[in-house]
């Protein structure tokens, strides 16, 4: 009997778990995404498009592809890496307000060797890092260095972002390793984002788990 409630305890752990947890891509196509680019001679289904089970985009022009849903308090996987020349890209968080180039969000970064700096966007949207109170602005959009050296690994091989935010904190951890945390973030929800600035860049392995 002991044995049975043992794996009965078991089975209802993982479905708590599967419950809680979301998928952001079924690998098959962008449903529950949009598509933004400031360049009406872009075909949107040629910038961001699935290639073998991944979220892929050619880089150019600048733009991004967010959720439709917003998100507050969550834990948010995903994996990426340049198959070819890497150059830059980002993870946007709390995404808000309308669609522009340079939407409200904080930024995970994801420009090469820099994978783990925190950047704020938007007027007005604020965020603390190591004691020092950041706020963007029109002429400037604040970039605060990752913790430790870059672990990313080389281009052409996958890395992982592992982003928590709860409240009015965001941590950043690539690779397992915590490279950023901000605290007293003036945004708390908002959709989430992969931003295209350069390079072709994959995604994979797309999830979100709440921790409320």
């Amino acid at each position: 009997m002991r044995s049975i409630s043992i794996v009965l305890f078991a089975l209802l752990v993982v479905t708590s778990c599967s419950q809680k947890r979301e998928s952001l891509f079924n690998g098959e196509s962008l449903e529950g995404w949009t598509i933004f680019v400031d360049d009406p001679t872009v075909n949107p289904d040629e910038f961001f498009y699935v290639n073998d089970g991944m979220i892929e985009t050619a880089g150019v022009p600048a733009g991004y592809l967010r959720t439709v849903k917003e998100y507050s308090d969550y834990h948010l996987h995903m994996e990426w890496r340049y198959p070819e020349e890497p150059t830059n890209s980002g993870v946007f968080l709390h995404t808000s307000g309308p669609d522009l180039i340079w939407v409200a969000h904080y930024q995970g970064q994801l420009k090469y060797q820099n994978a783990g700096d925190f950047i704020v966007h938007g007027v007005g949207v604020s965020a603390t890092l190591r004691d020092t109170v950041y706020v963007s602005s029109e002429e400037k959009k604040p970039l605060i260095p990752k913790i430790h050296p870059t672990n990313e690994k080389p281009a052409g091989e996958w890395n992982s972002y592992d982003i928590t935010c709860k409240g009015s904190t965001i941590e950043l951890k690539v690779n397992g390793e915590l490279q950023n945390r901000a605290t007293d973030c003036s945004l708390t929800k908002g959709s989430i984002g992969l931003q295209a600035e350069g390079s072709k860049i994959q995604f994979r392995n797309l999830w979100i788990e709440s921790i409320k």
